[in-house]
């Protein structure tokens, strides 16, 4: 027996209308919050999620976990702003949501600032094998 494949979103639009209706609101505010706040941003679906680059260097985005909509900023463990916890063994950092009435608008413009300021060049960490700061 086969299952049929299934379609993964290939917009941001796509990826937010297929959440249930509360990880949805959040989703759609995140996006919001994030376009206002980087409109030189370019964004797009990358590996299967939405994210936010500058320079082609990802900054921000956002994903669904399991029990909750996970707010991503690549570098934010070098952020001055406090409140992400550490995601990973690089300098990733994450804010993690379950209802839209968590989402303090003020704080994620704080770490959208710190990202557009603070980066480390992800963008190049394969082909040097390090993680260089570039910003």
């Amino acid at each position: 027996m086969t299952s049929e494949p299934i379609d993964k979103p290939t917009t941001i639009n796509a990826y937010n209308a297929i959440q249930s209706p509360p990880d949805r609101a959040i989703c759609d505010r995140l996006r919001q919050i994030i376009d206002v706040a980087l409109p030189e941003a370019e964004s797009k679906i990358w590996h299967a999620h939405p994210v936010w680059f500058l320079a082609d260097n990802p900054v921000v985005g956002y994903s669904k976990l399991k029990g909750s909509v996970q707010l991503l900023f690549w570098s934010g463990q070098s952020f001055a702003v406090e409140g992400l916890a550490p995601e990973g063994s690089l300098k990733a950092a994450e804010k993690r949501y379950t209802d839209l009435g968590q989402l303090d608008v003020e704080q994620v413009n704080a770490w959208l600032g710190q990202a557009r300021s603070i980066q480390w060049d992800y963008r190049n960490l394969m082909k040097k094998r390090r993680l260089d700061r570039i910003s």
